[in-house]
Parts: C-alpha cells; sequence; structure tokens
C-alpha cells in the first residue's frame, strides 16, 4: 500500500515546488559550494602558503559555527524568505568587495589580510542561508509525510549537483580569469538566491527579545529527548573530522605534493559529487524497501573503509577515486540523518534543533583546518589515518547503540 503523502505538498503544481523550494535551495547551494571549495583555493594562491590555507580553512568554518548560536533563532522568528535574502544580499557586497579589493593589491599582507575576512565572513553569511534554505526543505518534508526521505533525496541531489559544478567551477574560474570571475560568479548566485528566496505560507511570530543562547538551549533540550537522533549526529561529527581533514588537506596534498592545478583539485570534488548522486538514488530506493537502519549501517561501513584507504593513497588518481567512494558513502549517511531529522524533530522548534544538530555536525571543520596549518605537509598522512580510524570506532558505536536500543527500531523500519 502507497504511502500517503501530506496534503498540501501533495496538492502543490510541480511549477510551484520547483520556484518555491528547488530554484533558491539550487542557487544557494551553488554559492555555498563555490565559497567553501574556491576560498581556499584562493588563499592557496594568494599566499602560496600551506599553513596559511589550512588557517584559512578554519577561519572559513569558526564564524559559521558562531552563526549557528543565533542563525536558527532567527529562522523561527523572522521566518525563513527574511533570512534567506538578506544573507544572500550580504554575502554578494562582501564577495564583490573582495574582487575589487584583491587585483589592487599586491601580494604580501593586505591581500592575506582580505583573503582571510572574506574566509570568515562568507562563513557567517552562507551558514545564515543555508539554516534558512534547510529549514524551508524541513516543511517540505513534514509536508510529505511517510515520503520525507525523498523530499530530503531531491533537495541532497541538488546539494551535491551544486557540489558536483561548484568546485569545478570555482578552480577553473581561479585559474583562467583570477579571484575577480570566481567571486563575480558567488556574487550572482548569491543575489538569484535573494530574488527567488521561498516566500512563507504564514506570518513569522513578532521577535521577542531573550538570550543569544536561548535557541542553542531549545535545540539541546529537544536533541536529549530524541535519542536516535542524538546518536547519529554524535556518530557522523567524529565521522566529519576525518572528511574535514580530507577537505582541508586537499588543495596541499593536491598542489604542493602531487604537482597538479586547483582545477585538479576542484575535478576531485566533482567526482565525488557525481559519485554521491548515484548514492542517494540508491538509498532512496533502498530505504523504501529496507528501510533507514541497514542503509546507514552500509554507507557508514563504505565510508570508514574508503577513508582508511585514502591515507595510502600516493597518487592523483587513487585519492580521485577513494575520495569519490567515501563521500557517496557519506551521502547514504545524509540522507538517513535528513529522513530522521524532518520527522522527529517537532514543527515549532525545528530551526533552533537544527542549527544545534548543524552546529555539532560542523565543530571538527574548523580544528581540522587547525591540524592542516599545524601539522608539517609531509606528516598528513599520518594524520588522516589516525581520524579514519576514529571515524570507524565513531560510526560502529553509534549505529551499534541504535540498534541495540528496541524502543527506537521503528524510527528505523
Amino acid at each position: 500500500m502507497r504511502s500517503r503523502v501530506g496534503p498540501r505538498h501533495a496538492r502543490r503544481p510541480v511549477p510551484t515546488v520547483l520556484r518555491g523550494i528547488y530554484l533558491p535551495r539550487s542557487t544557494d547551494a551553488a554559492a555555498f559550494a563555490m565559497a567553501t571549495y574556491g576560498i581556499p583555493l584562493l588563499v592557496l594562491a594568494t599566499t602560496n602558503s600551506a599553513a596559511l590555507t589550512g588557517l584559512a580553512f578554519a577561519l572559513e568554518w569558526i564564524p559559521r559555527l558562531g552563526a549557528f548560536a543565533f542563525a536558527g533563532a532567527l529562522v523561527d522568528r523572522h521566518g525563513t524568505t527574511a533570512v534567506l535574502r538578506y544573507a544572500s544580499v550580504a554575502r554578494a557586497l562582501v564577495v564583490l568587495a573582495a574582487a575589487v579589493l584583491l587585483p589592487r593589491q599586491e601580494a604580501g599582507l593586505g591581500a592575506t589580510v582580505t583573503v582571510m575576512v572574506l574566509a570568515a565572513s562568507t562563513g557567517i553569511l552562507t551558514e545564515c542561508s543555508y539554516i534558512a534554505a534547510e529549514t524551508a526543505g524541513g516543511v517540505a518534508s513534514r509536508e510529505a509525510g511517510a515520503r520525507a526521505h525523498r523530499v530530503q533525496s531531491v533537495l541532497l541531489g541538488i546539494d551535491q549537483v551544486a557540489t558536483l559544478a561548484g568546485p569545478a567551477l570555482a578552480g577553473l574560474l581561479l585559474q583562467w580569469t583570477g579571484a575577480t570571475g570566481m567571486l563575480t560568479v558567488i556574487a550572482v548566485f548569491s543575489l538569484l538566491t535573494s530574488v527567488l528566496a521561498p516566500r512563507q505560507n504564514r506570518r513569522p511570530q513578532p521577535a521577542v527579545a531573550q538570550p543569544v543562547g536561548k535557541g542553542l538551549s531549545t535545540g539541546w533540550s529537544t536533541l536529549r529527548a530524541l535519542p536516535a537522533l542524538g546518536w547519529l549526529v554524535a556518530g557522523l561529527t567524529v565521522s566529519n573530522l576525518a572528511i574535514g581533514l580530507l577537505q582541508a588537506a586537499a588543495p596541499v596534498i593536491i598542489v604542493k605534493q602531487l604537482g597538479y592545478s586547483t582545477a585538479d583539485v576542484g575535478f576531485i570534488w566533482s567526482v565525488a559529487a557525481v559519485a554521491t548522486l548515484g548514492a542517494v538514488a540508491l538509498c532512496r530506493r533502498a530505504i523504501d524497501r529496507l528501510g533507514l537502519w541497514p542503509v546507514g549501517v552500509v554507507s557508514a561501513t563504505i565510508a570508514a573503509t574508503a577513508c582508511l584507504a585514502v591515507s595510502f593513497a600516493d597518487t592523483y588518481h587513487a585519492y580521485l577515486a577513494l575520495i569519490a567512494v567515501l563521500m557517496a558513502g557519506e551521502g547514504g549517511m545524509t540522507v538517513v540523518l535528513r529522513t530522521l531529522r524532518s520527522r522527529l524533530i517537532p514543527a515549532d522548534v525545528f530551526g533552533a534543533t537544527l542549527s544545534l544538530t548543524i552546529l555539532l555536525l560542523l565543530l571538527p571543520f574548523p580544528l581540522a583546518g587547525v591540524l592542516v596549518a599545524a601539522v608539517p605537509p609531509a606528516q598528513l598522512g599520518h594524520v588522516i589515518t589516525l581520524c579514519a580510524v576514529l571515524q570507524a570506532a565513531g560510526l560502529f558505536t553509534a549505529f551499534a547503540r541504535l540498534r541495540a536500543t528496541p524502543a527506537l527500531r521503528t524510527s528505523f523500519a
């Protein structure tokens, strides 16, 4: 028997869904991917320093973590439209300012400060827009009812298409047009997101003065009441230390050690996105037949095995293939996480709880940047091996605890 789909979502015409959810998500994801993968490449091209590249990666993520203290509360209070629109416009202005300043500066202190400030400021604004877009996707998932994983698969597919095109486009633009071309394209995607920001069906509640930390406190209370979601978030947080380290170290390993170009770095993540898209499509059907838990276990096993193998890769093509397999496994686990998150989190605290879960998932990324900045490039392989072992242990523990809790099995059916 077919599962019911929420009436409002089921009656939406396709053009309305496309315009209201998928188009703004696509343009925001494109800006997100280009900024996330392109700015560390820009730092390496500007400073020619592996340490500063790792530091820039940390500076890009630390402000993003700070943004979650208020971004979720802003979305719950003012709505997705306002937050997505203003954050996107601000991001466009920041990258356009950098596009104007960088060509006028010689390589040195001025250019270094500019790219570091760019990394930090885009980090904050990108996460604010992401929280708003993700909250809109959560609304669509709840309206889809039992088919929430299908909506989340589409949204994750959009993210992966952006990850497919974004890093490669950023690398090519940086190589052939310099910083100005890459930053201008990021600004264009940001402005399109502002124009296409989905309109809410209801007006948000009036703003109420409250401490900044109240949103995180609300999210923490909700997460503690949902142990299934809590264990999954804990396992993926440990896993993300390995993922973040590979992202932060990629420019150094590929450009400095293997002698390839910035475009080749972007190509690795584009190939990984293709593999993830395939994994997402398979997981969507597998969840229909098997449930969330088996799909999560298989995805975790693939990711952990590939990550262990990456640390021993010594050629570009081996690195590319293993990263693709690793990110395919991560894609499967992300479908499981997003589906469970959309099913379990109450609507009235979704923004605050979403912010906390993403905050926890992203905590390892600035640490990964610090590791790349502190560890000599020749020793990065050993650090990747250690993080891969931690990833395998964390994922095994998380899924074992979920399986061993009978009261939670229905959440994975």
